[in-house]
């Protein structure tokens, strides 16, 4: 077991009782999957690169960190496309990212991609993702190379290169199959991936970790395996927001799938008086901020910190009123391999050489 996993009693008993539904759980993606792997489902390729960024877990494993690394790699050659489910959003069927799409229109992810790189790629959603491709293409006929955002278990496309990403809190070989675990199809879909990524690793990470790790992750998939930490930037300030308005004492706001790295880390630099720990892809809503102010007034020498994900759906025009003089800064991540970061590109780089 993962050093760094706790263990809980209660739980084990809780996954002995889900353990049946877990059983068939597994039947029904197993069928699913031998189906597409024998073709009597269909999967279909592009004549451009697809790089698909997913995972076996539910929850937060680096998606979006990684999607990122990826566009700034690629982008400066290269015309990017994001394609993503658009998880949490209001609207249903494919669209393109704009200045007037918000969190609730487009999905947090990738407003944020939007926000950042603006037009130097083109951002799109939509659920069914082979026929959104061809949409894309339509409109945007420069694009280079297509990155899927959360689409491992979407096998109607079949990807140029499959990513596939494992907390290292959370490792996908040492989870169980829905609703027991977190694992949504069996650890042998890890044989698809073209490598494979350990993310969130803490600095102090050995070698002997690292090789017992990709140890295990080898009795799944014979593949490259590489591990990654975060990398955290300094606090940015809202707009409107004075930057002398940091202070040692943090109001810490979440609504990711495992906070908890990102909570570590601000304990080391920051006192963390309150965590808002809200469910992954939270709405936030005015009743929310009253919550906010309320908080602020139990402890008026704070300040808020959240995540960049959790600042995108907070700065909605629709909340401007309601956010007014609250002082509310984000932390900015990035993604930082440990070693090997430049085999990786490499393998990135050479794959879309082979479309």
């Amino acid at each position: 077991m993962n050093p760094k996993t706790p263990f809980y009693p209660g739980l084990i008993v809780v996954q002995i009782l889900l353990f049946p539904m877990a059983v068939l759980y597994n039947m029904i993606t197993g069928i699913r999957n031998r189906l597409y792997d024998r073709g009597f489902k269909p999967s279909v390729g592009f004549e451009l690169p697809v790089i698909n960024v997913g995972n076996l877990t539910v929850g937060g494993t680096g998606k979006t960190p990684m999607i990122e690394y990826l566009i700034r790699l690629l982008n400066p050659t290269r015309r990017v496309a994001t394609l993503s489910r658009g998880y949490g959003r209001e609207t249903k069927g494919f669209r393109f990212a704009s200045p007037t799409e918000t969190a609730a229109t487009l999905g947090d992810e990738p407003l944020q991609f939007f926000q950042k790189y603006g037009d130097r790629i083109t951002v799109a959603v939509g659920e069914e993702r082979a026929l959104a491709i061809p949409l894309i293409l339509n409109e945007h006929s420069d694009t280079d190379v297509i990155l899927l955002d959360d689409a491992f278990q979407h096998r109607q496309v079949r990807p140029s290169l499959n990513i596939l990403l494992s907390d290292y809190h959370r490792p996908f070989f040492e989870d169980l199959l829905l609703p027991a675990g977190r694992l949504r199809e069996s650890r042998n879909g890890a044989a698809r991936a073209d490598l494979v990524i350990v993310t969130k690793c803490p600095s102090e990470i050995s070698d002997d970790t690292m090789m017992e790790m990709e140890q295990q992750v080898r009795r799944y998939v014979q593949k490259p395996v590489f591990f990654t930490r975060i990398r955290y930037g300094s606090p940015q300030p809202f707009d409107g927001v004075k930057p002398d308005a940091l202070h040692d004492k943090i109001i810490l706001i979440t609504g990711i799938g495992n906070p908890r790295p990102f909570e570590q880390y601000l304990e080391q630099q920051y006192t963390v008086v309150r965590h808002f720990d809200l469910d992954d892809h939270h709405h936030y809503t005015e009743a929310d901020i009253q919550h906010f102010r309320l908080a602020l007034r139990e402890h008026p020498d704070a300040c808020f910190v959240m995540t960049e994900k959790d600042k995108v759906k907070l700065a909605d025009p629709a909340l401007a009123p309601a956010m007014q003089n609250l002082p509310m800064f984000y932390l900015p991540i990035e993604v930082e391999f440990i070693k090997n970061g430049q085999d990786f590109d490499e393998i990135v780089l050479n794959s879309l050489k082979r479309v």
